[in-house]
């Protein structure tokens, strides 16, 4: 048999570095002393915690030290959550001093830590607040954790006008907390710039999104402010977005220009039209919260009456008219003289005011017939009944002359008998 070894009798307790040689213990802490690059950041475990110093695990065999002058630095909030045990990151100043510590800076990693960060939202776009600390000349201060960022006046929002005073123009809004995005990150010029006119449009395109998600087609909204006019609608603000009143939606009347209806600044009620979400656009309605016209027609007109109206369309077959500016309806060529008309423009044209006779109302098929050659025949029928009357009265005045005159005369001849 060969020859048997004598062994511990407990190999529990055996590490690999009890099996290694001093010259292999010695390679081994070289490499691991090499892994620690200065100016780089790292992860360490907090060892001890005292008001002057730190230590931190950076490997298993050396411990780094972050002293006071270091710690002065750092955010007292920060500093009092740190624990012993916590993971931490911690910048690699130096290597081994003179008491054999690896020297660690809390404070320019945590700087490093902030940089990352504004690295990382630049990307995503992502909005964040943060509290304005102080102003220059150009614009204003803000607090991004231990880095300072920069936000020119020129991408502040319109509502900050400034004081006015050319040396502190911005001091108004010092304590403010302001919606913010990254717009440009720098590290190496220590450079963070923010703006507060590209977080609001992207806060306003959430809002939007949101709105449009929660409005519903038929959905009244009350209170809705009119925020500006176009020749072709009107703009209503909903709050977190503006909709838009198409001339056409404004009035079952017709109308030209949205100011005959509406002003900036009117509070209005609005019909939810419809929803693009692909565009964004929501399209509203006033004319949806009144009275149909043609709900009421048999309320209002009746067959047979004269109305006033304005031909709209002229086409082969007659012409179509509006009564009073609500309801259309048409003239058949049949009813537009009481001769043979060749085409409806040799008696009618677009834009003209004329009265036409009710001859038919069809709520229901949204229909009425009209006569303009009825409406003539009619007017010169009074006309002629007029006439008529005038001799008449003459007649029985001229007849009436001698009975007046008789009693005179008779008084004549009795007083010369």
């Amino acid at each position: 048999m060969g020859e048997v070894k004598n062994l511990p009798a407990d190999q529990s307790n055996v590490t690999p570095e009890d099996d290694m040689t001093m010259e292999q213990l010695l390679a081994s802490s070289s490499m691991e002393l090499q892994a620690l690059e200065p100016g780089t950041t790292i992860k360490g475990t907090v060892v001890s915690k005292s008001p002057g110093e730190l230590l931190v695990n950076v490997r298993s065999k050396y411990e780094g030290i972050v002293r006071a002058k270091d710690l002065d630095r750092v955010d007292p909030e920060y500093l009092a959550e740190i624990n012993v045990g916590d993971e931490i990151p911690v910048y690699v100043v130096k290597l081994l001093d003179d008491e054999g510590y690896v020297i660690l800076s809390l404070s320019k990693a945590v700087v490093e830590k902030d940089w990352i960060k504004a690295k990382e939202l630049h990307e995503s776009g992502e909005v964040l607040e943060r509290e304005v600390i102080s102003t220059n000349k150009g614009g204003v201060i803000v607090a991004f954790g231990s880095v300072r960022g920069f936000v020119p006046g020129s991408q502040l929002a319109s509502n900050h006008s400034g004081t006015g005073d050319k040396n502190n123009r911005w001091g108004n809004l010092i304590g403010e907390k302001l919606q913010l995005k990254i717009i440009e990150v720098d590290q190496r010029r220590n450079r963070l710039i923010l703006s507060e006119r590209a977080a609001v449009d992207i806060v306003r395109r959430q809002q939007k999104e949101e709105l449009l998600e929660s409005l519903k087609v038929g959905e009244v909204i009350k209170d809705a402010r009119v925020t500006s006019l176009a020749d072709f609608g009107a703009f209503i603000d909903l709050g977190s977005a503006e909709g838009l009143v198409h001339l056409s939606e404004l009035s079952w009347s017709q109308v030209s220009h949205p100011r005959e209806v509406l002003k900036v600044g009117d509070i209005v009620d609005v019909y939810v039209l419809n929803i693009d979400h692909a565009r964004q656009r929501i399209g509203l309605s006033l004319k949806r919260l009144q009275p149909e016209p043609w709900s009421q027609a048999l309320d209002k007109y009746q067959p047979g009456e004269i109305v006033h109206a304005t031909i709209t369309k002229v086409t082969n077959f007659g012409a179509f008219a509006r009564v009073d500016n609500m309801l259309e309806g048409l003239i058949h060529i049949s009813e537009l003289a009481d001769y043979q008309v060749g085409h409806p423009h040799e008696v009618v044209h677009e834009g003209e005011e004329v009265d036409v006779r009710i001859i038919s109302i069809e709520p229901n098929r949204r229909r009425m017939g009209l006569s303009l050659k009825q409406a003539q025949e009619s007017t010169m029928a009074e006309a002629e009944a007029e006439e008529e009357a005038e001799p008449v009265a003459e007649a029985e005045t001229d007849a009436a002359e001698p009975a007046d005159t008789a009693p005179e005369a008779e008084e004549s001849e009795l007083q010369e008998a």
